[in-house]
């Protein structure tokens, strides 16, 4: 592939990685109201979940899933419900004492593979890279799944730097309202009506 090809797609991943969405709203309130730690382990949770929608993509499983409205609803309505139910645990918390410090000793594996489900489970992603890869895959170099792949490994890359720095960015805000168990539980409010949001948002969204 021209290098030129490579750079425009670059450009436009970490654009539309910046935009604010369901992925870095989440890496977002989770490093906020836990830390740093916690955020890097949901975004390395969400990347990873990313290789299953690029596989999906350059083998064809996306194009199935945008034909078939009934498996496109299933797997949508399956995500809002993860993130509804991720938002009411984090009402729970809201009452409780000394959450920031509590939630610090769960496991970072948790949300990880929280990550992992919310990302999968949000059909939109692997229709967006059904949508975006083909428009820089390089005809006369042919192997165009490959190609594919390729692109979505540069996607991943980007997209872990940039959660990375959101989680470094909150993480800091994270070791302030610790300090404050009233801020805390704001936080915690905050972080269960962003889930929740996000989880209408993806419940009511059309192809």
């Amino acid at each position: 592939m021209e290098m030129s090809l490579l750079l425009s797609f670059f450009g436009a991943a970490v654009l539309l990685t910046l935009m604010p969405g369901p992925d870095n709203l989440f890496v977002l309130a989770q490093s906020i109201s836990q830390n740093k730690q916690a955020g890097i382990a949901t975004s390395l949770g969400l990347c990873s979940g990313l290789l299953v929608h690029i596989t999906a993509a350059a083998v064809g499983i996306s194009a199935l899933l945008y034909q078939s409205s009934l498996a496109f609803s299933i797997v949508k309505y399956l995500g809002a419900a993860y993130l509804l139910y991720m938002a009411y645990q984090a009402f729970r918390e809201r009452g409780a004492t000394s959450t920031i410090n509590n939630q610090q000793s769960r496991s970072y594996s948790s949300l990880y593979r929280k990550g992992i489900v919310m990302n999968i489970l949000n059909p939109k992603v692997s229709l967006f890279f059904l949508a975006l890869l083909p428009q820089f895959i390089d005809q006369n170099a042919g192997y165009p799944a490959l190609q594919m792949v390729l692109l979505g490994g540069i996607f991943i890359i980007q997209a872990l730097l940039i959660f990375s720095g959101i989680s470094l960015f909150a993480g800091k805000l994270s070791t302030i309202v610790s300090r404050n168990e009233k801020a805390s539980r704001r936080i915690n409010l905050l972080k269960g009506t962003l889930l929740a949001v996000i989880g209408i948002q993806i419940a009511f969204s059309e192809k």
